[in-house]
């Protein structure tokens, strides 16, 4: 798990830090990324037995999620920084483009600066410093799987946070995700503010949406 850190190691960088996202995929609820550099000087020696196991977060039970999320978020030894982009911004600029605003805000965020970023699929424009994109990094680099953890324990958090607010749709439990219980909800209910309107079902359980998609509003 720190194969690529290595290498970045051994071309003379020394803040190496790495990035993934939570939330591509949902009809509901922002997009979440997360960058955490580890000190060098922590992970040159025997990695600590609480932190040993920490991989990709979808490999996690949600309870092992939380206790890394709690590792990695108190331990001196860790940097991270969140980026955020609601369900507003990713209608107005589409997923994609909103997944690399959050990521390039958590990349600039953190603190000491990153001189080499390790990024959790393909590559990313315009980040702060050289990156090496990494197909399923979450699994192969430990910078990469402990972003990934936090990104996803702090937008399960948030969802849960909607729930609170709009309890009808599940949120709690499917995250937002389309699953047939969150299908029915939004048919019955129709989009609250949350929603990610440019959705295909969203915009198909909101008949004012789809009229303006349409151009019949314009």
């Amino acid at each position: 798990m720190l194969e690529y850190e290595q290498q970045a190691w051994d071309n003379q960088f020394t803040n190496v830090a790495g990035i993934d996202e939570a939330g591509r995929g949902p009809l509901a609820g922002p997009v979440v990324a997360a960058c955490v550099l580890f000190d060098k000087t922590f992970l040159a020696g025997e990695l600590p037995v609480p932190f040993q196991g920490l991989t990709d977060s979808k490999q996690l039970t949600a309870a092992r999620r939380d206790s890394f999320f709690d590792l990695l978020t108190q331990s001196p030894w860790v940097h991270f920084a969140l980026g955020l982009v609601e369900a507003e911004g990713i209608d107005r600029v589409n997923i994609l483009r909103a997944t690399h605003k959050a990521m390039r805000q958590a990349a600039i965020g953190i603190h000491p600066a990153p001189d080499h970023l390790l990024v959790d699929g393909r590559p990313v424009p315009d980040l702060p410093c050289p990156s090496t994109a990494i197909v399923k990094g979450d699994a192969k680099s430990l910078s990469i799987a402990a972003a990934s953890i936090i990104a996803k324990v702090t937008r399960d958090r948030l969802m849960l946070e909607m729930d609170a607010q709009y309890p009808q749709y599940g949120f709690a439990r499917h995250k937002g995700y389309g699953t047939s219980e969150h299908l029915a909800a939004l048919k019955a209910h129709g989009p609250c503010p949350f929603h990610r309107r440019s959705f295909q079902p969203v915009r198909d359980a909101d008949p004012t949406i789809l009229k303006m998609v349409q151009g019949e509003l314009l």
